[in-house]
């Protein structure tokens, strides 16, 4: 057969690839078996991930500091190659499609995998490097372990960490984290758990608040309060006073009438300064909040559970690890 025939009957030069696949064909052996799999590089997986994570391709760009139409490319062409789409975009948010969730699941901890690889030389007890992404419930954020931060960060300085903060419940792997704090019971049985510790509670109410309806003396005072409806997520049911019955060794509800309805911890703080309702919070709020005051010193909630989130398919990275051991700390009393 001549070369001609080959290059599928024209004359101009071919890629190795496309010759190898006129070659099988002419030798009768099934093409698509010759032609090797599509390997994606490390950068093209990272952009696509931010992508995901971000959904947008704006902001992709200036975190990963590149053009515009780089992070476009990249993923234009992760598409094309794999054949399947991966993102579909609106006017206003890039999502991911089946395809492109069921891809992502599989980017995360092949790029973790590259990270531990690169890192394969480091002493274990050496300074953490790359970038941490952390989610975490927004009062936590701006409280301890924020204002701590800067002691974790300055023992790794060639460490970058991104928080996002907000007390509904992340998605992990479509928002590009790396792990969640959560305080509270674990429900999502898909992801592996670390407990860090317990986050103590307490019961306040604003000065205003108890000049207009009094400080309640036990539980049965409860029906003439008001308390503030905390429901980070759509799904939750209506808040609850909660307190611990130490001699029956259980935790008793009380349902409460409530006038505002709050999804962060920040606005069921302020609604309590407001002078709202009741409200239970770490007695951290009170510290940073003069017109709080305590109430029902006796009848505490239950300590809340406090976790390290990540997913059961990943390893977690060693400067995970260690970020974990350091909130430990932090939470310590």
């Amino acid at each position: 057969m001549s070369n001609e025939s080959i290059n599928g009957g024209s004359s101009g030069p071919r890629s190795e690839e496309h010759v190898r696949f006129w070659e099988a064909r002419a030798a009768g052996i099934d093409a698509a078996a010759s032609v090797p799999a599509y390997t994606p590089t490390a950068e093209d997986l990272r952009i696509f991930v931010r992508v995901a994570a971000l959904g947008s391709f704006t902001q992709a760009a200036e975190q990963l500091r590149l053009p515009r139409a780089t992070v476009s490319t990249a993923v234009q062409r992760l598409e094309k190659r794999l054949g399947a789409r991966l993102l579909q975009r609106t006017t206003r948010r890039v999502g991911l499609t089946g395809d492109g969730r069921a891809f992502l699941e599989r980017c995360v901890p092949v790029l973790d995998s590259l990270d531990e690889l690169g890192g394969f030389f480091h002493r274990p007890d050496g300074p953490l490097d790359g970038r941490l992404r952390v989610g975490m419930p927004l009062g936590m954020s701006a409280g301890a372990v924020m204002a701590r931060l800067p002691e974790f960060l300055a023992c790794h300085p060639a460490l970058l960490i991104e928080i996002s903060s907000s007390d509904r419940r992340a998605d992990m792997i479509a928002e590009g984290l790396d792990c969640i704090i959560r305080v509270g019971a674990v429900v999502d049985e898909s992801l592996a758990c670390r407990p860090l510790g317990a986050l103590r509670l307490g019961n306040f109410a604003s000065r205003d608040y108890v000049r207009a309806y009094g400080s309640p003396g036990s539980p049965d005072d409860l029906a003439r309060h008001w308390l503030v409806d905390y429901r980070p997520n759509p799904s939750d049911g209506p808040a609850q006073f909660e307190y611990l019955d130490a001699g029956a060794g259980r935790t008793v509800r009380v349902s409460m009438r409530s006038r505002i309805t709050v999804d962060n911890s920040a606005a069921y703080q302020a609604a309590c300064r407001a002078g709202l309702g009741l409200i239970q919070a770490p007695p951290s709020v009170v510290r940073r909040s003069s017109d709080l005051v305590a109430v029902l010193p006796d009848f505490l909630p239950p300590p809340m559970p406090v976790n390290l989130l990540f997913p059961h398919f990943r390893h977690p990275p060693r400067r995970v690890r260690v970020f974990a051991d350091w909130v430990m700390e932090v939470l310590s009393p």
